[in-house]
């Protein structure tokens, strides 16, 4: 007998569209109210589940200093106000503010193997602030907490070392690089970090606060933007190093790195943090700066190298949404949209282990090219025909469900403008 469990997990993998209907079409020993009473009330804890994968998932990467922890967003497109956390936002994958949900992710890399073990979703200042909205999406009253995305992404980092998670350093771009509270919380937990920043970082090429500067007197001491500062180095200033294979043959980049100190005040204590920017070779406007803690012990290509492995948290998202469904939810409730995402980082657990356990047979093996074997070898309940046609009038009569009651809001709204 299948469980419901089983049954959302092989509709993720086997269905072309993965909400609740359309998995029930495809796989066997299931139905659309089932697997909607799994996702949305069932009493599982979405947490233990992704703490268990997280686990798994560092095991599997074996936590060498090849091993890193990145740190993103993505957004949800959502539609009217129910959907937990959906709200007018910067929706960043459209360019624009529009309706969304928006969650922090957190993934676990180690070369091209990479996969999500961890999230949190972001509740607007208007979910926070209106507390029936929160009671009727089911948000715990210990969520209902206005927090930034950088203070969720803490809590990641923080989660994924209480699980055991071994990872050698943290990244992320430059909407986390700029809340330097995030960085000095890294810094004073021990976290090696190499983070992005955007143009107009401000950093002192000398301690401010060393006795020479003080000497001299704090007004003969500036800052620069890391941009301005990159402008005014020699083209000899810049080392060319490789960072890695790819299908387009091999990534190279030229790298600078410079010693900078940081601070948000003249009372606040300076950080001494590396500056390190690469950018592609003949291609100035893809420069790239972050900032790191690792100290001067890591060579400039090591330095390059840690930064540019941001790269793979956006291939976590483009495997999560087209080969787990993570974006075609039907979830509007906190715990349905937990669920969900914990079913989908065990779905996205199984396709990385049969990677890894098929690497060196198969080295070209893809997620996609996993779950095309996976829709052949599952059950399907969609092949006969007698089901097929059972489904067609199945959702004929959904749909006429469907015409009949926006006909009768439709009439209701005409009736009371009437009165």
């Amino acid at each position: 007998m299948i469980t419901q469990a089983q049954a959302y997990l092989n509709g993720l993998l086997q269905a072309t569209r993965r909400n609740v209907q359309r998995m029930a079409e495809v796989v066997p020993g299931t139905d659309a109210q089932a697997l909607h009473h799994f996702l949305a009330h069932s009493p599982w804890d979405a947490r233990a589940v992704m703490d268990q994968v997280a686990r798994e998932v560092s095991n599997l990467m074996r936590g060498d200093q090849e091993t890193c922890l990145l740190l993103d967003e993505t957004c949800f497109a959502k539609k009217g106000r129910r959907s937990v956390g959906v709200a007018r936002q910067w929706f960043g994958l459209q360019g624009k503010t529009d309706n969304c949900q928006v969650a922090v992710f957190a993934a676990l890399a180690r070369g091209k193997s990479v996969t999500l073990i961890d999230t949190e979703l972001y509740l607007p200042r208007e979910w926070v602030e209106d507390p029936p909205r929160c009671a009727a999406a089911g948000v715990p009253e210990d969520r209902r907490v206005l927090k930034t995305k950088p203070a969720l992404a803490m809590e990641l980092v923080e989660r994924a070392r209480r699980n055991g998670v071994r990872f050698a350093w943290v990244a992320a771009d430059g909407a986390y690089g700029q809340d330097r509270a995030l960085l000095r919380q890294l810094d004073d937990v021990g976290e090696t970090f190499v983070v992005d920043v955007h143009r107009d970082q401000r950093v002192f090429l000398e301690d401010p606060q060393s006795r020479a500067s003080q000497c001299r007197g704090l007004a003969d001491v500036h800052d620069v933007r890391v941009d301005e500062w990159v402008a005014g180095q020699p083209a000899t200033a810049w080392q060319e190093v490789w960072i890695r294979r790819s299908t387009q043959g091999d990534l190279r980049v030229q790298a600078l790195r410079r010693r900078v100190w940081v601070r948000e005040s003249k009372q606040a204590q300076a950080r001494c943090w590396q500056l390190i920017v690469t950018r592609e070779i003949g291609a100035p406007e893809t420069t790239k700066y972050s900032l790191s803690n690792a100290g001067d012990k890591p060579s400039v290509q090591r330095l390059a190298f840690m930064q540019r492995q941001r790269y793979w948290i956006e291939r976590a998202f483009q495997e999560a949404k087209n080969e787990a469904g993570m974006d075609e939810y039907q979830a509007r409730s906190w715990q349905a949209w937990y669920h969900h995402m914990a079913l989908v980082m065990m779905a996205l657990l199984f396709l990385l282990k049969e990677r890894l356990l098929q690497s060196e047979e198969l080295p070209l093996l893809s997620a996609a090219d996993v779950k095309l074997l996976l829709v052949r070898l599952l059950p399907r309940r969609d092949l006969d025909l007698e089901e097929s046609i059972r489904q067609v009038h199945l959702r004929h009569r959904q749909r006429q469900t469907a015409i009949d009651s926006a006909g009768r809001r439709q009439r209701r709204l005409q009736g009371n403008l009437t009165k």
